[in-house]
């Protein structure tokens, strides 16, 4: 059963004022208007962004409402809710599902200069719909003991026959492969992403199970050799107080595929205005927070992700990862590719 929970923030006697960080910046002040509250639904599981609830509220006087399940029983329940719905702002990971949010018409167009101007365009709507948060990487991790880092190049040498029995993938299904497929198709076109999921398909250590944290572990046990994997997956072993975690990121590497192509597939956790939102105002001004300096640093710092607004730190261990060409593909175009890379999963084998 998908469990949905709701949790009220509150910071007794805020006073409405703007830090000097803001100021610095050149961003509006928030003040206090008329609305009071912002009903925030999200997808994003992560205790550590309470600080950005809290010090929003601390901000603007405004409150945030939290309503937190997975993904798309979140936008089920805002449907169902239909004009009735007092959800304001609706929050989840990668671009794919961001467009279903969009497609299912549940979000609103933004007109915001502060969202235009911090979000580089490859990682908003192009029309304002929803616009990115965080970025992150989707990259290959690999054996250091057995793979040598020179042998990668392109995520489509993984379908090369000399990785046979050797790679580890999580499901097809899962959204992250979905947006991956779905940024080929939009570089390569469908029929050779199809090839190559194939290939994929027939390089497989073991059928697909787990997360992107399963395939890295299996990595380090001598499963595979290769394995695709969000970044902050890896940041996470790498920071855990656990010697059995510490040891797993100490047998794999990274690699960043496609840096003489097209770049790295990245993605990012978004949010969109919901279409009738009942505090549009507040809305708006919450998404604006959200890729303030403040708010991007404690991004930055809590989940091991990229922000999105430039000139902000990378945490220290991400960082230590490397450096790398992003792709500037637009993630409008992968997440609306994704409805076809499922079809194509279906069709290549990959479970």
């Amino acid at each position: 059963m998908t469990r949905i929970s709701r949790r009220t923030f509150l910071v007794g006697g805020a006073t409405l004022t703007t830090t000097t960080l803001w100021g610095q910046w050149g961003r509006p002040s928030f003040a206090q208007g008329r609305d009071k509250v912002v009903n925030l639904y999200s997808a994003r599981h992560y205790d550590t962004d309470e600080v950005l609830y809290t010090n929003f509220t601390k901000r603007t006087g405004i409150r945030v409402n939290l309503v937190q399940g997975e993904a798309d029983p979140l936008l089920e329940r805002i449907r169902s809710e239909g004009r009735n719905s007092p959800a304001d702002v609706f929050i989840t990971v990668d671009a794919g599902r961001l467009w279903r949010a969009q497609e299912a018409g549940i979000l609103q167009p933004i007109r915001s200069q502060v969202l235009t101007r911090g979000v580089p365009a490859s990682l908003r709507d192009p029309d304002g719909f929803w616009f990115g948060l965080t970025r992150r990487a989707r990259v290959i991790i690999f054996a250091k003991d057995r793979v040598d880092p020179s042998q990668l190049s392109t995520y489509e040498a993984l379908a090369n026959q000399r990785w046979r029995g050797k790679v580890l993938i999580r499901s097809s299904k899962n959204i992250y492969n979905l947006s991956l497929m779905g940024a080929m198709i939009g570089h390569l076109g469908v029929k050779p992403t199809e090839a190559w999921a194939r290939g994929v398909a027939a390089n497989l250590a073991r059928p697909p199970q787990g997360g992107d944290t399963d395939q890295i572990r299996a990595v380090a046990a001598g499963v595979g050799d290769l394995a695709l994997s969000n970044t902050y997956y890896l940041v996470r072993l790498m920071k855990s107080s656990k010697p059995v975690d510490k040891e797993v990121a100490s047998k794999v590497g990274v690699f960043f595929p496609n840096q003489r192509t097209w770049g790295t597939h990245v993605n990012i956790s978004g949010g969109g205005v919901v279409k009738t939102a009942p505090n549009r105002e507040a809305a708006q001004k919450f998404l604006e927070y959200l890729i303030s300096p403040e708010a991007q640093v404690i991004f930055a710092n809590s989940n091991n992700e990229y922000p999105v607004l430039d000139g902000v730190a990378v945490d220290p261990v991400l960082a230590s990862l490397g450096t790398f060409k992003a792709d500037p593909l637009n993630a409008a175009i992968f997440a609306r590719n994704n409805a076809e890379a499922a079809m194509i999963a279906d069709r290549s084998g990959w479970a």
